[in-house]
């Protein structure tokens, strides 16, 4: 079981991409939405924590990362046909450098 999740809320295309891919049965209704949920381990919860300070994690630990971030994860869930996708889509969704200027090598 994962420590945390990220909702993916569903409209009518991304819906139309879940049942594709053949994870309708994945499917939740969360808030009277419909939506997935994808696990997120705390180690992988600490990186996005990082790389999205502004996310807020609810009661349940669920959150919903920003819309661009959202669209990755939504095409490696589509490329995977899984839900279980966070050790790939932490290499794509955590940049360890954003932010961060480049440091000048002192001699």
């Amino acid at each position: 079981m994962a420590d945390f999740y990220i909702n993916v809320f569903l409209d009518d295309e991304k819906m139309k991409r879940i049942e594709q891919v053949g994870l309708a049965g994945q499917v939740q209704e969360i808030d009277g939405k419909k939506a997935v949920q994808v696990g997120v381990s705390a180690k992988e919860q600490k990186k996005l924590g990082k790389g999205f300070p502004d996310l807020q994690i609810d009661a349940s630990n669920a959150y919903v990362l920003p819309e661009a971030a959202e669209k990755i994860l939504m095409d490696i869930i589509a490329s995977t046909k899984t839900l279980d996708v966070m050790k790939v889509a932490i290499l794509k969704l955590y940049n360890p450098l954003a932010g961060k200027g480049l440091r000048e090598k002192i001699s």
